[in-house]
């Protein structure tokens, strides 16, 4: 049975659930800060090797003014919160984005907890944070295009090496919760041949129990990726 290195999920529904409760959109996004946990924690015991997460998008900066503080304000304590539970269990953090569009506070932040658990290899938790995959394509088209005058042609590196998810693998697995049947401007390139698990749970009812139930349906899948097998 195939075990996916690579798990990826559109974290959606945070508003929606806190609207079903009479709570702010930003009270939302806080529940769904434990399913982030929980799922840390089901891919620690499923073996996977990376979970990137859609954590605020590009479109998302249009969004009003309170909420994008909010979830400013909750990516800095979380980033505080996480630390010594990602330091336990050796989980390498990273966040892959336009990080130019965040504070200069929150940037050395990130970075600060990046480098202190760039030696942990159990499993790299990657937030897509200030992402979109049309900006990644166009910031790797830019990038390419530099490379190509100064080599004079075509450079010996591949052109996915200029996206800002050079070095991790392309996701095998895409959930999305929240009911919507869309990948949303998110790893483009990256999802060419990704398998997609589409569930109507909104985020914060999330949990792991959801995570593996979503494993097992990757494994019963037959990946052929344009290929005939015999």
């Amino acid at each position: 049975m195939q075990q996916p290195v690579h798990v990826s999920i559109i974290m959606d529904g945070n508003g929606r659930w806190a609207t079903a409760r009479g709570l702010s959109r930003s009270e939302g996004h806080a529940a769904g800060a434990e399913s982030v946990r929980a799922c840390c924690k089901a891919a620690i015991k499923a073996g996977v090797k990376y979970l990137s997460l859609y954590t605020f998008s590009q479109e998302n900066w249009n969004r009003p003014t309170k909420e994008v503080e909010a979830i400013m304000g909750l990516m800095a304590s979380n980033i505080i919160s996480t630390m010594p539970e990602f330091e336990q269990n050796k989980v390498r953090f990273r966040v892959i984005g336009d990080m130019e569009r965040l504070s200069p506070a929150l940037q050395e932040q990130i970075k600060g907890a990046e480098d202190h658990t760039a030696e942990n290899d159990t499993l790299t938790v990657i937030l897509m944070f200030s992402y979109s995959g049309k900006w990644d394509i166009e910031q790797a088209a830019e990038k390419y295009a530099k490379a190509y005058a100064v080599a004079g042609g075509a450079p010996e590196t591949p052109f996915e090496s200029f996206l800002a998810t050079a070095g991790v693998p392309d996701p095998d697995l895409l959930i999305r919760t929240g009911g919507e049947l869309r990948i949303s401007n998110y790893m483009l390139w990256q999802c060419a041949y990704t398998e997609f698990y589409f569930t109507d749970k909104l985020w914060p009812d999330f949990r792991e129990a959801d995570f593996l139930e979503a494993l097992e349906e990757f494994k019963a899948r037959d990946r052929r990726f344009g290929k005939v097998k015999r």
